[in-house]
């Protein structure tokens, strides 16, 4: 009988004109969402390889200088576009796709595609994490409104119910036919999103299949969610149009009011220090010290004294090695140090703001699934500051290189434009790397988020269960 309901209420769906229309809009959006999205994540995945390529050949052939002129004149460091982002941009086009690595100071990571556009890329790109996220829960509100509410005011849910057929059983088949629609749509593009994944995306991300099950499978249960909550307000409406205006209310809530309350309360909650404050706290630090007593002469001067002690001699010109060498990585490795401490101390803050919005997907399944599919696509916080830490430690490993050769081998009395190396200094200097965060860091980092999901699945199960013995007949 279940099987009979299920088969009716798809059929149903199907034959139904508005949502053949609506449902055919909705596929080919998806469908070149999927098909666009590729091709940008290709495109920009090559520029951004290209530009890695060309900067380390410059690297490389930048001809005979003073390693502390070579770590001056840089490297740059691009971020690798994740496979999965043509399915999810999430913060992609504001987090910025390269930074410059250079000695004694850390740069901000530039050039987001935000900074390039107009204002209309305020309001997101039309991908599929978009159009699953927001715009399929609209089409399942319009799929489910009137299921029991039509056939309670056509007089049909009172015979249904008098030939023996239980209230429960009518609500599970009525929730099981729609949900079978909803997959309809959903699995011939998830399917063609897949068959996107070449062995070259394998190459670029070995967890790729790992992390597009597990967005399959979010997605699956977020749709779940919102079919069984739509049957369930069907089912206790007074009218289908008392169930049509509750269900987009609580659309409107969950996709739009409720989002941007989160960001505005969590921001209220955890303000985050301006970039002048930021770059001004860094600077006072380094000249001043952390604790504001301990200025950069002074570090300095007790260096040397060190220095001379551990070489027995009086001057810096009797050192057997170079005093500047030795004085710019002390140099470095303070500057670190303040970096580390104000990064962490903003980082922390950015993290508890999202943890914050992660929390509210107890009460909204829409930030739930928005958190974790930015986060298997690898465009979320998280993997931005993967990068920039990435990024950074190349930085110093570099930096250090050079001032470690200067040290050595830059000896006292040969002037600063007479010492000089090569090629085989700068190719000693391992080309950049960055390795996307695995499957299991990303759910360990996103629990709120898959438990909120389970959650509202459970709760919904457990609340139509117990109620649909009570749905009204009449």
């Amino acid at each position: 009988m279940l099987n009979l309901i299920i088969k009716k209420e798809f059929l149903t769906a199907l034959r139904d004109i508005r949502l053949q229309v609506s449902g055919g809009i909705l596929l080919v959006l998806m469908l070149t969402a999927v098909l666009v999205g590729k091709q940008g994540q290709q495109q920009l995945r090559q520029e951004r390889e290209a530009a890695q390529t060309e900067m380390r050949a410059q690297w490389v052939n930048q001809g005979e200088k003073h390693p502390h002129s070579a770590a001056h004149y840089g490297q740059f460091a691009f971020k690798p576009k994740p496979v999965l982002s043509f399915l999810d941009v999430g913060l992609d086009n504001y987090t910025g796709v390269s930074v410059f690595l250079e000695a004694h100071k850390q740069n901000e990571i530039l050039f987001s595609s935000a900074q390039d556009s107009n204002g209309m890329t305020r309001f997101g790109e039309m991908t599929v994490a978009l159009i699953f996220q927001v715009l399929m829960p609209l089409l399942i509100i319009f799929l489910t409104f009137n299921t029991f509410s039509q056939e309670r005011e056509e007089g049909t849910l009172r015979l249904i119910h008098g030939q023996g057929l239980s209230m429960a059983k009518l609500f599970w088949g009525k929730v099981g036919g729609i949900y079978g629609m909803v997959l309809l749509l959903f699995v011939p593009i998830i399917v063609l999103a897949y068959l996107m994944l070449n062995q070259q995306s394998a190459s670029l991300d070995s967890e790729v299949t790992t992390k597009f099950g597990v967005l399959t499978v979010g997605y699956a249960v977020y749709f779940l969610v919102f079919v069984t909550l739509g049957v369930l307000i069907s089912a206790f409406a007074r009218s289908s149009g008392v169930a049509l205006l509750t269900l987009l209310g609580l659309w409107v809530v969950a996709c739009i009011i409720l989002p941007k309350a989160a960001t505005s309360l969590a921001s209220k909650l955890y303000p985050a220090p301006s970039q002048f404050e930021f770059r001004e706290t860094i600077h006072n630090q380094v000249k001043n010290g952390i604790d504001g007593h301990n200025p950069s002469d002074v570090r300095l001067a007790s260096l040397k004294e060190e220095v001379l002690q551990e070489h027995g001699v009086e001057t810096i010109e009797e050192l057997p090695v170079n005093w500047s060498g030795i004085a710019m990585q002390a140099g470095e490795e303070y500057t670190d140090q303040v970096y580390d401490d104000e990064f962490s101390k903003v980082t922390s803050i950015f993290q508890r703001q999202n943890r914050l919005s992660e929390w509210v997907g107890f009460l909204n399944p829409y930030l739930a699934i928005r958190h974790l599919s930015m986060a298997l696509a690898g465009t979320d916080f998280t993997h931005h500051v993967t990068f920039a830490r990435a990024a950074e430690n190349y930085r110093r490993d570099f930096v250090k290189l050079m001032n470690k050769d200067m040290e050595v081998n830059h000896k006292p009395g040969i002037a600063y434009g007479d010492y000089k190396v090569g090629e085989e200094m700068w190719s000693s200097v391992p080309p950049f790397q960055y390795d996307l965060p695995s499957t299991t860091t990303i759910l360990a980092t996103q629990w709120r988020s898959v438990t909120a999901l389970v959650l509202w699945l459970i709760a919904l199960s457990f609340i139509g269960s117990q109620l649909a013995y009570r749905i009204p007949k009449l």
